[in-house]
């Protein structure tokens, strides 16, 4: 494995023995430790009473929950320090208006630690550099806070007189950088007041932000088998269940995070969604990708095109800020860890064998499509027949949805077992837009250029070769062929 260092003590112990069921592995999830002395704040009482004459629902709420029946009361949460950024003066109380991952963690460690280090704590910084061309260009920026904001969070900010900014708050985005510096928002997926966890494990919890073009995973879910059980069968999945330990506690469907997150046999569950993700799908081409772990608690995707660190080396965070190397984590063991959930209701040769068939999904959209229109799209900005400015001409909205929309559906739809979205709603409509309006604007923009450029990148390569055949007959569009269809 290129500049793979050896791997340590504890990635054996968890990865190797979680993956491969060579050791023990604890599938419950952590436990709170904290002595309860530390919560059951005096004050709490009252917020109770007097926010059950205004907010009745968000009271019945938390008397319902299981924070209430522990005796975690509003105070508990709300608490702050009058030196905090976002601390007001109410009723005689110094409270927080923002509960962010850090006041959580007071009782919650284990959980905050992995959502600090992962992809959806991110979600804000992974989204910069689009924010200018989608959300103030091509829309406009109010769209930003109701839009954006919303899943992916915003950089909240306090006014001079206390207040947060109606253009950075209310929202419970995923990566929303609060400001207590934690990233985040644990009521994202718990909603608050009842911070349930069996709400947590509904796929509703997930597609209230994965759905539409670019992560298409509400319908693509539905549309699969996985999603079909779990509508059948959401009365057999035991969702309250303290444990939830595939093929345990429940074998009826998977869920999104019994994929992404739960616990299966010697496998942890975890509040880092991205830990077993192999391929990048919502990117122009798909790479694999290794795991760069920081001893700080960070991580990071890295392509595998790319030579990774080593060990104790220095190397930049998604943020910039460089931070010290603790190990690297291949695409192969990834992949193990996700395939020790499939294994809980599938045999090796059914999970190595759809995994193989998603994988070749990826590499065809990959070579067919997305590095061809890649390179091309290259040489029209190069040969100065695009301005650099984004969604300006034509093609690159047509650029942008052939791999951020329909591309994204076909590797999604392999990736989850929807054979209409892998299809129909995806690689078709990569295909039809690909020949139907990619390659004619770039013969409208290159004019006597463009046959050079579509042969090197398109008509010479080995996967289009049957445009030279022109007189090449099919009964498809009902001519040719032995008949004409419907016939």
């Amino acid at each position: 494995m290129r500049g793979l260092v050896g791997l340590d003590v504890w990635w054996r112990a968890c990865w190797l023995g979680a993956c491969l069921g060579l050791a023990a592995w604890p599938a419950l999830g952590a436990k709170v430790t904290l002595d309860p002395s530390n919560w059951g704040h005096p004050a709490g009482e009252a917020c109770a009473s007097c926010h059950a004459k205004s907010s009745g629902g968000l009271t019945k709420q938390w008397q319902d929950s299981a924070h209430a029946k522990a005796g975690v009361n509003c105070m508990d949460c709300h608490q702050a320090a009058s030196e905090d950024a976002d601390a007001i003066e109410h009723e005689g109380q110094v409270i927080a208006t923002i509960v962010s991952p850090k006041d959580c963690g007071r009782c919650h460690a284990t959980e905050v630690e992995q959502q600090q280090g992962s992809v959806h704590a991110d979600a804000v910084a992974l989204v910069g550099e689009r924010v200018t061309a989608l959300a103030d260009n091509l829309t406009g920026p109010a769209m930003l806070a109701a839009g954006c904001d919303q899943c992916h969070g915003s950089v909240v900010k306090v006014r001079g007189d206390g207040t947060l900014d109606p253009a950075t708050w209310p929202n419970s985005g995923i990566g929303r950088v609060n400001p207590d510096g934690s990233k985040g928002s644990c009521s994202a997926c718990h909603g608050r007041h009842a911070f349930s966890r069996a709400q947590a494990r509904e796929p509703e919890a997930c597609v209230r932000c994965h759905a539409g073009p670019d992560s298409p995973d509400k319908e693509v879910y539905e549309a699969s088998k996985h999603g079909m059980l779990y509508a059948a069968n959401r009365d057999q999945m035991n969702l309250d269940s303290e444990q939830w330990v595939a093929g345990k506690d429940y074998s009826a469907a998977p869920t999104c995070a019994t994929c992404h997150m739960g616990a299966a046999g010697k496998l942890p569950a975890s509040h880092d969604v991205g830990m077993r993700d192999v391929w990048r799908l919502n990117s122009p081409v798909s790479e694999r990708q290794y795991l760069v772990m920081f001893t700080d608690g960070a991580k990071r995707n890295l392509p595998e095109s790319q030579e990774p660190p080593k060990r104790g080396a220095q190397f930049p965070k998604l943020d910039g800020v460089e931070a010290e190397v603790k190990f690297v984590v291949p695409p192969e063991r990834r992949r193990q860890a996700m395939q020790a959930v499939c294994l809980e209701c599938h045999s090796k040769a059914v999970a190595e064998g759809f995994m193989k068939q998603f994988d070749n999904v990826v590499e065809l959209f990959n070579v067919k499509f997305a590095i061809p229109a890649k390179g091309i799209m290259a040489d029209l900005y190069a040969a100065n027949k695009l301005t650099p400015l984004p969604f300006d001409e034509p093609i690159e909205l047509t650029y942008w949805e052939l791999w951020h929309d329909e591309g994204a559906r076909a590797r999604h739809g392999a990736s989850m077992g929807s054979a209409n979205h892998a299809w129909w709603e995806g690689m078709y409509l990569v295909g039809r837009n690909f020949y139907g309006r990619f390659l004619p604007q770039v013969r409208e923009l290159a004019g006597a250029d463009a046959q050079a450029i579509i042969d090197r990148h398109v008509t010479d390569q080995p996967d289009h070769q049957w445009l030279k055949q022109p007189q090449q007959t099919n009964p498809i569009l009902g001519f040719g062929g032995q008949g004409v269809v419907g016939d």
